[in-house]
């Protein structure tokens, strides 16, 4: 990562970590997205706001209208799939993954606890990232992590619980409050994407500071999930899923 950003807890090889990479995107009717097409019950409300507040925002909702995001439903796995996706490219986690779910048939804490490291590393992960597969799902089935909790916790309470997983920081676990809590307002600082779309916007091209991405961030609130998704589709519109 980039200097002054957070990296993810037990920092991973060169090469690997969160927030390098800004999306995992995957075709809406992708069979590999399993997405619940409904939008999140506060989307609609969100988008009339923004819209009336930001021009830059009223331009983005509306050359978008199709996009939504969209809910997998399964806690391990899109934790599993933001852990494949550190700072790698879109094309290199697509393929990682689509390899280590063939190998895994069923990616769940109870599968992925029994498979051995060098076999995950055979289907492209890292070593550590291996490591980090199975730990999370050690998390899982001994209830260190549970999930069923999350939904009636703050955000920041969802993070400090997550990063305590190894291989989970800040950037990984924003994600989660995005794609699978659906969270109405996460501002992931370190997702370099937000970064570049931000810049490209809003600063002339100039890359913000963290502190000056919290700052612009206050504008979106208290919808910027949304705000996030829409600058992410103005990089590219692939619809996003974790």
């Amino acid at each position: 990562m980039k200097g002054g950003h957070r990296h993810d807890s037990h920092p991973p090889p060169s090469g690997e970590g969160p927030g390098e990479r800004s999306t995992r995107l995957l075709h809406p009717c992708s069979p590999q997205a399993e997405l619940k097409p409904h939008p999140p019950s506060y989307w609609i409300t969100a988008c009339i706001e923004l819209a009336a507040a930001d021009p830059v925002m009223a331009a983005l909702i509306a050359r978008y209208p199709d996009c939504v995001l969209g809910d997998r439903g399964d806690p391990f796995q899109t934790l599993a799939r933001a852990i494949v996706g550190q700072q790698i490219s879109v094309k290199a986690a697509d393929s990682v993954w689509a390899r280590f779910a063939a190998y895994a048939q069923n990616v769940s804490p109870e599968r992925i606890a029994t498979l051995e490291l060098d076999a995950l590393a055979a289907c492209g992960l890292s070593r550590r990232k291996a490591e980090y597969l199975v730990d999370l799902a050690g998390h899982f089935i001994d209830g260190r992590v549970e999930p069923v909790r999350w939904k009636k916790m703050e955000d920041e309470a969802v993070v400090a619980e997550l990063v305590d997983v190894r291989g989970i920081g800040r950037w990984t676990a924003e994600m989660f409050l995005i794609f699978n809590l659906r969270r109405p307002d996460v501002w992931p600082v370190d997702d370099i994407g937000l970064q570049k779309a931000v810049a490209l916007h809003y600063l002339g091209g100039d890359r913000p500071t963290p502190k000056i991405l919290r700052q612009h961030g206050e504008r979106h609130a208290p919808w910027r999930t949304v705000a996030t998704w829409y600058l992410w589709r103005s990089l590219d519109p692939a619809v996003v899923q974790y």
